[in-house]
């Protein structure tokens, strides 16, 4: 099976308890596809394997566990639809256990699927299917930089999976965000869950959408709470000679102003 328009799969989840140990080291470009449809896991693995990543399957979060107890990942490309766990409970485990990035690909279009898989940690979420250029795309911003030079990168002391410059930073565990500078401030959980969402938005955001993510039932007094949280972060960072990436896309949304990128 190909990688193209015309080749959508779905799967429903089950819960189901696990126990096994992860690494927090993360091996440079390496991959791990979890996907319970064979010909489809297979064929994500070839195409990236074309594209000169390094990549494993798995067909179960259990399989999953197996593997990463072995050997360590830079990046996870997760189906929703697992036979024994449900896909955002396998994605929070990992933000929470491991350094890997985590690329969402599934057939769940919906909204509340979208905005429940960010808030487990997901970097990036893709719809199913899926077009080649798009999830190499996604592969290699998660990843940053990385080519078949990434081994002279390494001997001149470059990390290949790391940015050259930093540039903003928000680092979920502990509700920070890091200029390029350096500085941090503390955030609301409200203000990372804003900014992450952004950030996984290459375009700007609606208000309306802001406001759900941010768990606001009433669109008018949601939006009013949603001015209130960007006044105040704006205010927050202000009074820290931070002037924070969040730009107002007049009539519309926002979005970010500069890149940033999620751990």
């Amino acid at each position: 099976m190909q990688i193209n328009q015309e080749d959508p799969m779905t799967s429903e989840p089950t819960i189901a308890e696990h126990e096994a140990p992860v690494t927090n080291d993360v091996e440079k470009g390496r991959i791990i596809v979890v996907e319970d449809d064979s010909d489809f896991r297979d064929s994500i693995v070839e195409t990236l394997a074309l594209y000169g990543f390094e990549a494993i399957g798995a067909k179960s979060a259990l399989d999953f566990y197996h593997k990463v107890a072995q050997k360590s990942y830079a990046l996870v490309i997760l189906d929703l639809g697992l036979p024994d766990q449900n896909g955002v409970v396998l994605a929070e485990f990992i933000r929470q256990n491991t350094n890997m990035r985590i690329i969402i690909l599934t057939a769940r279009a919906s909204l509340e699927s979208r905005v429940s898989a960010y808030k487990a940690g997901a970097d990036t979420y893709l719809l199913k299917p899926v077009n080649t250029d798009e999830l190499i795309a996604s592969v290699e911003s998660n990843l940053g930089r990385y080519s078949s030079a990434g081994e002279d990168e390494q001997a001149r002391g470059v990390n290949p999976l790391e940015p050259l410059s930093p540039g903003w930073q928000l680092v979920r565990a502990t509700s920070t965000i890091i200029a390029p500078t350096g500085d941090k401030l503390g955030l609301s959980l409200k203000e990372v869950d804003l900014i992450a969402y952004l950030a996984s938005n290459p375009n700007y955001v609606s208000r309306q959408e802001l406001t759900e993510v941010l768990g606001y039932d009433d669109v008018t007094s949601g939006s009013k709470a949603l001015d209130v949280v960007v006044h105040r972060l704006r205010q927050k960072g202000a009074e820290h000679g931070m002037k924070l990436p969040v730009r107002t896309v007049r009539g519309k949304g926002f979005s970010l102003s500069e890149p940033l990128t999620i751990k």
